[in-house]
């Protein structure tokens, strides 16, 4: 059973960016793609570059699906799963997200 850990309030969040949360001592890059109140997390933490830059990255499409491309390298990784579309082997953790009360909250 997962715990929900408050990361912060809808509204801190503008549309089409993403912040970093601290949950359990692990830097999480939180999205929010556009005005709706969908939310992905994925790992701040880019494998290739070995950096936690990963909320600053810029949100894209490609197929028909969500993404975030690493500020440093450019490499995109899924919101939805943390999957890497140029290498699977260096794909992120993803977490659950859900917004109860206008509070964005994390599964830990």
């Amino acid at each position: 059973m997962s715990q929900w850990i408050t990361a912060c309030n809808l509204d801190d969040v503008i549309p089409g960016t993403g912040v970093c949360a601290l949950v359990n001592g692990e830097q999480v890059a939180l999205f929010r793609p556009d005005t709706s109140d969908t939310f992905y997390a994925i790992s701040n933490m880019d494998p290739f570059a070995q950096s936690n830059v990963l909320s600053r990255g810029l949100i894209c499409e490609h197929d028909g699906e969500l993404w975030v491309a690493s500020p440093l390298k450019k490499q995109r990784f899924a919101l939805k799963d943390g999957r890497c579309l140029e290498n699977a082997e260096a794909s992120v953790k993803s977490y659950q997200v859900q917004v109860v009360n206008s509070e964005v909250q994390i599964a830990a």
